[in-house]
């Protein structure tokens, strides 16, 4: 019996092949594998246009959106700067003279405020400085000057006027901060002696040569700086650094203590001092003199400041202490309290020994502490020559 296969190869044409299924089968899934193949390419070529264009996109809307911001932040100085225009004339308009222009270019000015207009007892000095931001989002920069402005009466004034400005965001406060000081002072002529302000010198004498003065443009510059540094912002949260006291000193009833807080910034001074006076002791002393050191590493440069409160020329000799110990972002407060007996020189030597002590007890002054010595061994030796010389 033949095979049935066999047979109908046999009888296929000359020429003629025998196609297999397994073949077709192949061939079939290798045209699938090319057409697979093609789809992810021109899905793999959509997604990365697609990529591209989106990414094109964003950048735009930032350009756009940075440009309107920039345009948008110039418009807001621009009114800014209008303003503070409109708002110094109308102040030198109302007030003649009394309103002075320190450094326009700055926007630096003053004025001297009094209680009355024709017998005077009762002034004071308001120095402000304009940020660009003012009035549209930051306060003006202020410093008040007065003998006798101290403790609670300085703490009092400052309130007020920060309270002002937050009432009235946004909006020119000058002239409302001047009437606010004027209305201060005619509520102290009313309650006070009617001679005026008691400058507290007659508890020592002024007989001594203050040879440490500091330079009035040295401390314009301090000023200059605050401004940058942001002299009264408080719309950080700023924690009051932590406050040492020192060991006091005793003389012939008078007694001395110093206070010492790190500090990075001015606002961080006005804590200090609240927190401070808060301790009745410390409120009540005869005089509370301080200074203190702000180092900006980006201008190389300090914010410094200090406060006689009634003794003459002592915190400008604290001051003169700290820029030869070099210590930096420090504040130093010395109280003291008088005890009836007359120190003379003596009083300045227990405030610096004070603030001394204490500020190399924490490692404050190391670098300046043998400039310092350096210093009065030049003194000493170029006294002594003097001396030889004329005999």
């Amino acid at each position: 019996m033949s095979c049935p296969v066999s047979n109908r190869i046999a009888a296929q044409p000359p020429g003629k092949e025998v196609s297999s299924g397994v073949g077709v089968r192949a061939g079939g899934r290798e045209g699938e594998r090319g057409e697979l193949k093609l789809l992810l390419f021109q899905w793999s070529v959509g997604v990365f246009v697609a990529r591209s264009l989106w990414t094109c996109f964003l950048h735009f809307i930032t350009l756009t959106g940075s440009c309107c911001s920039e345009r948008s932040m110039a418009d807001t100085e621009e009114e800014n700067l209008q303003s503070q225009i409109d708002e110094v004339e109308a102040l030198t308009s109302i007030y003649g003279d009394e309103w002075c222009v320190i450094d326009e270019a700055e926007r630096i000015f003053c004025i001297t405020v009094s209680d009355s207009s024709n017998k005077p007892t009762w002034t004071l000095c308001l120095q402000v400085i304009l940020p660009a931001e003012y009035p549209a989002s930051s306060p003006p920069l202020y410093q008040l000057n007065a003998p006798w402005l101290r403790g609670e009466d300085r703490l009092t004034l400052a309130n007020n006027l920060e309270e002002i400005y937050l009432q009235n965001l946004g909006e020119n406060i000058l002239y409302q901060w001047v009437e606010k000081i004027r209305e201060f002072l005619l509520g102290k002529s009313q309650t006070s002696d009617p001679a005026g302000p008691c400058l507290k010198s007659t508890s020592e004498e002024t007989d001594v040569d203050d040879d440490c003065e500091i330079p009035a443009e040295e401390l314009n510059e301090s000023f200059k700086n605050s401004m940058l540094f942001g002299l009264n912002d408080s719309s950080g949260v700023e924690e009051i650094p932590p406050i040492i006291h020192g060991e006091t000193i005793t003389d012939r009833r008078s007694t001395f203590q110093a206070h010492l807080a790190p500090v990075v910034s001015p606002y961080q001074v006005k804590l200090i001092l609240n927190k401070l006076y808060e301790n009745k002791k410390i409120a009540t002393a005869t005089h509370n003199i301080y200074a203190y050191r702000i180092y900006i590493k980006e201008q190389n440069s300090f914010i410094q400041d200090c406060e006689d409160d009634g003794e003459t020329a002592a915190g400008k000799r604290m001051l003169h202490l700290m820029q030869i110990l070099d210590a930096r972002d420090v504040m130093v407060v010395v109280s003291r309290w008088y005890g009836g007996i007359l120190l003379g020189p003596d009083r300045f030597k227990h405030i610096n020994n004070c603030a001394r002590n204490i500020l190399m007890e924490h490692k404050y002054c190391s670098a300046g502490e043998e400039s310092s010595k350096q210093t009065a061994k030049s003194k000493k030796v170029g006294k002594e020559c003097k001396k030889k010389a004329d005999h």
